[in-house]
């Protein structure tokens, strides 16, 4: 299994948490348009005024899909057990 990138969109401000909830509804309907299956996403908050989407791919489809889709910033994903 290859190495997995979080891909994050970051936002903030009082309605932070219903527009990154929002976003996520678009990053699901880009992998059902796109016929990606697999791949998890998501919604965490950081603070209260703070809340990130979140898009998790594989390192190979990283590059592609960072010029596509423009997130704010990435991690190494590790899955929480």
């Amino acid at each position: 299994m290859s190495r997995q990138i979080k891909l994050i969109w970051d936002f903030r401000g009082p309605n932070a948490e219903k527009t990154a909830e929002h976003h996520e509804i678009h990053l699901r309907d880009f992998i059902k348009m796109n016929a990606m299956e697999g791949h998890i996403t998501g919604v965490e908050p950081v603070n209260e005024f703070h809340h990130i989407a979140f898009l998790v791919v594989e390192e190979s489809q990283m590059k592609d899909l960072r010029d596509r889709l423009k997130p704010h910033r990435g991690q190494v994903y590790t899955p929480k057990t």
